[in-house]
């Protein structure tokens, strides 16, 4: 069985195809294909409140592009959801109905607490019972905290920040007074004493840290890696680090927020697992067609 999901963020669309695999009772995911392409629809949208007239005709082609390769990959299932910017733009609805007409995929815009919970599904496999967990995952529109206690998720918050947000400027002191006053209140009412960092920023932080997967990034390591990029000019950073240009302009401002989320809650470590929306998408629709074999090992 194949499955699909197409994550149309705040700064790129994201498609990933996985093969199911069924070992003796246990499933794994395995990508077979991946495309990422930076349409920042953020851009416009915190800035004028819509997503413009090229942007479209370069997102409906996108999608026709998605469509043609799932269904050369024989795709069984597939989700495609929306997010931050989407949900801000007052032409979201015309361009849902323009993709549902001319090509028949159904787009579904989800709000912050289903965003969330999607990635629940997959964030939950990295974490140990031992600790207490901050679960911080920044887009570029949106930003979610996430608690985890014994592996369970106790307390969830969304925040309209993110990191072309931020970027832009279009966040406030009233917003950020308000994401620190609910991570200090919930991290000592939690005892936390670890992050989890989800986001292709983050990911990339990781990296260029030159850290092993399963091994945690250390703030001061965080703020290491973000000072150096941040001496760096636009074209170093895209020549000398090999970043994409949608990546080198808004890493610095991502990293802003998991570091600030980091201190408010008075947290030294973080644990980086790679994974994201796309991936909680594909458990959802696996457990939605397969709900009687739901036992999710690992992702490839």
């Amino acid at each position: 069985m194949k499955l699909a999901a197409i994550d149309i963020g705040s700064n790129a669309v994201r498609c990933q195809i996985s093969s199911v695999l069924n070992q003796n009772g246990r499933v794994f995911f395995k990508r077979v294909e991946y495309v990422r392409y930076a349409i920042r629809f953020g851009e416009d949208v915190f800035s004028s409140g819509y997503i413009s007239d090229p942007k479209v005709e370069k997102f409906v082609k996108l999608l026709h592009a998605f469509q043609l390769l799932l269904d050369v990959h024989d795709v069984d299932y597939h989700m495609i959801c929306a997010t931050s910017a989407m949900r801000n733009a007052f032409n979201a609805q015309e361009i849902i109905d323009r993709v549902q007409q001319q090509l028949g995929m159904e787009i579904q815009v989800i709000d912050g607490e289903m965003e969330a919970e999607l990635i629940n599904k997959v964030i939950y496999n990295f974490l140990d019972e031992q600790r207490n967990y901050l679960h911080i995952d920044v887009g570029g529109g949106s930003t979610e905290f996430n608690i985890y206690v014994n592996r369970q998720k106790v307390a969830s918050q969304s925040f309209e920040q993110g990191s072309i947000r931020h970027m832009q400027g279009r966040d406030s002191e009233e917003l950020w007074n308000r994401m620190k006053v609910w991570i200090e209140e919930n991290a000592k009412k939690y005892h936390l004493s670890r992050a989890v960092g989800t986001g292709g920023n983050i990911n990339k932080i990781f990296e260029i840290a030159g850290k092993t997967a399963g091994k945690p990034i250390f703030r001061k390591q965080i703020e290491e890696v973000a000072s150096y990029i941040a001496s760096l000019t636009m074209e170093q950073r895209i020549t000398d680090l090999l970043l994409n240009p949608d990546r080198a302009d808004v890493i610095v401002p991502a990293s802003e927020i998991y570091l600030s989320a980091m201190k408010w809650a008075k947290l030294e470590s973080m644990i980086v697992p790679t994974v994201g929306l796309k991936d909680g998408m594909l458990h959802a629709l696996y457990e939605r067609h397969h709900p009687d074999r739901f036992i999710i090992n690992s992702i490839s």
